[in-house]
C-alpha cells in the first residue's frame, strides 16, 4: 500500500515556489565542483559530503551554506549548477517553478547580479521540461541598503525570467521592518513579494512581514503556531504560506517532523503549500514531503492534490496561465 502511495507521489505533476537554487544542487554535481576546486581535506567523498550537510541548528545550516557557496566561484559554475537543477527538477515532474537566487551572496567573487541572472537562465533553457521562474532573494544579512541596490541591478535584467523578490538568511537577527521601502520598490517595478518569516524568529516576523512589507506570501510561517492572533492573519488574509516540512526538521526550526504544525494549520483553513527549500542540501525530494504528510499527519490523496492545486492558485503566474496548468495537471494520467 506504502508502495502504491510513494509511485503515486512520483508521478504527480508538481509544483514548487520555494526552493534555493544554491541550496538545490544535486550532490553529484557539487562534489564535481568541489573537485573542479581542490575539493575540501575533511570531505574526501560524497558520502561524506552528504554527512558534513546536516545540521545541529540554523545558524549551523547557515554556516554550511556558505562553506558551500564557496565552491561556486563563476558565471559558468551558475550555468551549470542551473541545469543540473533543472534536470533534477524534470525527473521529480516537478512541471513549474519559482526558484530563490542569492546574487548578494557572491559580491565578494566578482560576479554582479546581471550576470548570475544571465549565467543562470542560460543553465535553465537547457532544459526543456519545467518552466521556471526566478525570484532574488535580496539576502536581509546584507541591509536594506544592499537590498535596494541589488533591486536596482535586477531591475536591468527582469526579462531573465525574473518574477519576484525574497529575503532569506538570519531571520533571527535581521527582522522584516527596515526592507518595506524596498518591497515597495519591488512592486512598483511589477515584481512580486515573499520573504522568510516564522522559521528562525517568532510570530512577530510572520507579521512584520504580512503587515509592514505586505508581502504576497510567506516563506515557512512554522511560528504562527504560537500565536492565535498571527494564525487568524494568516488565515483571514489567505497569505499563501511556502511550508518545507523536512527543511524544518534539518534546520532544527522543528525538533522532531511529528512536531510540525502542518496539519493544525491544514484545520485552521491557511493557504498551504508544501516545497523542498534545500533539497540539495537537506536530501528531500516533494515526493518525500507528500510521502511525510500522508503517513504522519493522515493527509489523503484528495488533501494531497489539493496542496498541489494550491501551489498553482499561489503561484506569481496570470490568471488564464494558472488555469491552463490546472487544467493540464488535472488531464494527467498520475492524476
Amino acid at each position: 500500500m506504502a508502495d502504491d502511495m510513494r509511485a503515486w507521489v512520483d508521478a504527480l505533476p508538481k509544483v514548487e515556489l520555494h526552493l534555493h537554487l544554491e541550496g538545490a544542487i544535486p550532490l553529484p554535481a557539487l562534489w564535481q565542483l568541489m573537485e573542479k576546486y581542490g575539493g575540501d581535506g575533511d570531505v574526501p567523498d560524497l558520502p561524506a559530503l552528504r554527512r558534513r550537510l546536516t545540521y545541529k541548528d540554523f545558524p549551523d545550516f547557515i554556516a554550511a551554506w556558505i562553506w558551500k557557496n564557496g565552491f561556486i566561484r563563476t558565471y559558468d559554475d551558475f550555468t551549470f549548477i542551473a541545469e543540473a537543477m533543472a534536470r533534477e527538477l524534470a525527473a521529480r515532474n516537478i512541471r513549474y517553478a519559482e526558484v530563490f537566487f542569492s546574487p548578494t551572496r557572491f559580491l565578494d567573487q566578482g560576479l554582479e547580479p546581471q550576470g548570475l541572472a544571465q549565467a543562470i537562465r542560460l543553465g535553465l533553457d537547457k532544459v526543456g521540461d519545467t518552466e521556471i521562474w526566478l525570484i532574488a532573494d535580496l539576502v536581509r544579512d546584507h541591509g536594506p541598503d544592499q537590498a535596494q541596490d541589488t533591486l536596482a541591478k535586477i531591475r536591468e535584467v527582469m526579462d531573465r525570467g525574473i518574477i519576484g523578490i525574497g529575503i532569506g538568511g538570519s531571520e533571527h537577527l535581521y527582522p522584516p521592518e527596515p526592507f518595506a521601502p524596498v518591497y515597495e520598490a519591488a512592486r512598483n517595478l511589477g515584481l512580486r513579494t515573499s520573504a522568510h518569516a516564522g522559521e528562525a524568529a517568532g510570530p512577530e516576523s510572520i507579521r512584520g512581514a504580512v503587515e509592514v512589507l505586505a508581502v504576497d506570501r510567506i516563506g515557512h510561517g512554522v511560528a504562527a503556531i504560537q500565536d492565535p492572533s498571527v494564525m487568524a492573519l494568516l488565515a483571514k488574509k489567505q497569505v499563501p504560506i511556502e511550508l518545507c516540512p523536512l527543511s524544518n526538521v534539518a534546520t532544527g526550526s522543528i525538533q522532531a517532523i511529528g512536531d510540525h504544525p502542518v496539519r493544525a494549520f491544514w484545520d485552521a483553513g491557511l493557504m498551504l503549500t508544501v516545497n523542498t527549500d534545500d533539497p540539495g542540501m537537506f536530501h528531500n525530494t516533494m515526493a518525500d514531503e507528500f510521502m511525510v504528510l500522508h503517513e504522519i499527519f493522515g493527509f489523503d490523496r484528495d488533501e494531497i492534490r489539493t496542496l498541489i492545486l494550491n501551489a498553482v492558485a499561489a503561484s506569481w503566474q496570470a490568471a488564464d496561465r494558472k488555469a491552463a496548468m490546472r487544467q493540464n495537471f488535472q488531464a494527467s494520467p498520475a492524476w
